[in-house]
């Protein structure tokens, strides 16, 4: 299993220009699959090198065959269609300017996996990489969204029954890298931290299951996911949601943490973003059991400025007021690029900030 990792990155990094102009070629038929998987090697052989020349404990491939965090509960899945399905309200965290972007697939029956895109990656990951491989997998949670009750009477009774479904899912490709050699994978769940807004109300708004019930039995199927699983390391990443500059929730840890610490017992590891006001103090830290590894989300995938390392250093020292400091380390407080389009920011930028990363955790953990 992964020892503590002082420096890393949620996963996404942005898709270089040729990458895009390539799956754009392949989708309308210009490119084969072959030829377009051959751009994609290349995109992830960069992505890697990229990570390592920073300085990162752990790389990604920069998800740079996926066209969104999402894909894994739709692609090489049969029961699911990329097909946007519930649009939902984004505002950018500058300007706050309102966006809607649309959650990118669509479930049309029960689920069940025909091929395993996420194992195939990291394969090829694992091959090019010096370091440690990390893959991400989506929270089952964020299959609320896609809940319709017409469409899916036949298959799934209740949205809770689909959430279950999902979660099996999930495990099985858990199991299937660990198989593999895998020994960090990630669970993505902006859902998660969302259900700390006020602003959402008791009730989810898609699936209409109630909060309380996803803060415990929610809970609980996320942290059946490593279950059976051996020397495997699984962190799960928190965030308020990361597409093109904008977020999608508001609200403090406190809300969530004592549910969330105390059932995800199964992950000893937790990237929390912690990059503006909307996340609140690290006072919820003291919640969080001492022998859990906290990953401090404190440098912007959003904000193309370079934050300032003695600030960030003092946020560090600030949150060990509340958790043990060698249980902490460092990260961005997203990906880059959750879907193809990615951030309002540059490469030389990206580079820029995954470098302090890996910079101020060696001066932060000598």
């Amino acid at each position: 299993m992964l020892t503590v990792a002082r420096a890393e990155t949620p996963g996404s990094l942005l898709r270089p220009g040729y990458l895009k102009r390539a799956r754009a070629a392949w989708v309308s038929g210009k490119l084969t699959a072959a030829e377009f998987m051959h751009v994609e090697d290349r995109a992830v052989d960069e992505a890697i090198a990229l990570q390592e020349d920073a300085g990162l404990d752990v790389v990604t491939d920069g998800e740079m065959r996926r066209s969104d965090f999402m894909a894994p509960l739709y692609q090489g899945v049969r029961g699911a269609e990329p097909r946007p399905s519930r649009p939902l309200t984004w505002r950018h965290v500058v300007t706050g300017e309102k966006m809607v972007w649309s959650i990118p697939f669509t479930v049309t029956g029960e689920l069940r996996r025909t091929c395993s895109p996420a194992a195939a990656a990291y394969a090829y990951a694992r091959s090019r990489a010096r370091k440690p491989v990390k893959v991400s997998l989506p929270s089952p949670l964020l299959a609320n969204w896609v809940w319709n009750a017409d469409a899916l009477r036949d298959a799934y009774n209740t949205p809770f029954d689909l959430l279950i479904g999902v979660t099996e899912l999930l495990r099985e490709q858990a199991r299937e890298l660990a198989e593999l050699g895998c020994t960090y994978i990630q669970i993505d769940a902006p859902d998660i931290a969302g259900y700390a807004d006020p602003a959402r109300g008791e009730l989810h708004p898609a699936s209409g299951l109630p909060i309380s019930r996803l803060l415990s039995e929610g809970l609980d199927l996320v942290n059946s996911i490593p279950e059976g699983i051996s020397d495997v390391t699984f962190a799960i990443h928190l965030c308020r949601g990361n597409i093109r500059g904008h977020y999608a929730s508001s609200g403090s840890y406190d809300r969530i943490s004592q549910p969330v610490f105390r059932r995800l017992t199964n992950f000893p590891a937790f990237l929390l973003e912690y990059d503006d006001e909307r996340a609140g103090g690290f006072e919820a830290l003291a919640d969080c059991p001492g022998d859990k590894t906290v990953v401090l989300g404190l440098i912007s995938s959003k904000l193309p400025t370079l934050e300032d390392p003695a600030i960030i250093a003092g946020l560090v020292e600030r949150a060990a007021g509340f958790h043990p400091r060698d249980r902490l380390a460092l990260s961005t407080q997203c990906g880059f690029a959750t879907e193809m389009q990615g951030n309002e920011i540059t490469q030389a930028q990206q580079r820029a900030k995954l470098a302090l990363v890996a910079g101020l955790a060696r001066q932060l953990w000598p």
